[in-house]
């Protein structure tokens, strides 16, 4: 079975409410269900978190090696800064996909800039919502093949 790190970033957990025009209404705890669902549908199993703190998803990252057969990050604000976050998914080697909400490469300059990108199988933006679910098959035909 396979098994999935489902990573959030800064201010995710703010969805619903912050900048709704951008990120539509959806709750990350509805995000979570949806994966939750998803994840029974098609018999994988996964981990939901989230944090506002780079250590803490560095953290995460180091503890999926060996429990996850990849991981699924949407680290936010941190895609465009965080060289931390970039190593850490080297270093355990585990398949990773960068995922986004919004399509990064519609809105501002520097949200162009991604370290996380650098280090992932791929990247599924755009999507709302529904990329979680996109990621999540990603994922397990990339482990299954």
């Amino acid at each position: 079975m396979t098994s999935v790190l489902i990573l959030n970033g800064p201010n995710l957990n703010l969805l619903g409410t912050r900048q709704p025009e951008v990120y539509g209404t959806t709750t990350l705890n509805d995000i979570e269900t949806l994966c939750k669902d998803h994840a029974e549908a098609t018999g994988m199993t996964m981990e939901f978190c989230q944090s506002n703190h780079e250590g803490a998803l560095v953290d995460k990252i180091h503890e999926a090696r060996g429990r996850h057969a990849g991981i699924i990050l949407n680290a936010g604000a941190y895609t465009h800064t965080s060289i931390a976050l970039m190593d850490a998914i080297s270093s355990v080697e585990l398949p990773a996909i960068e995922l986004h909400l919004s399509n990064v490469h519609a809105r501002e300059s520097f949200r162009h800039q991604s370290y996380i990108a650098r280090v992932a199988i791929g990247l599924i933006c755009g999507f709302g919502a529904r990329g979680y679910v996109l990621a999540m098959d990603a994922l397990k035909d990339h482990v299954e093949r």
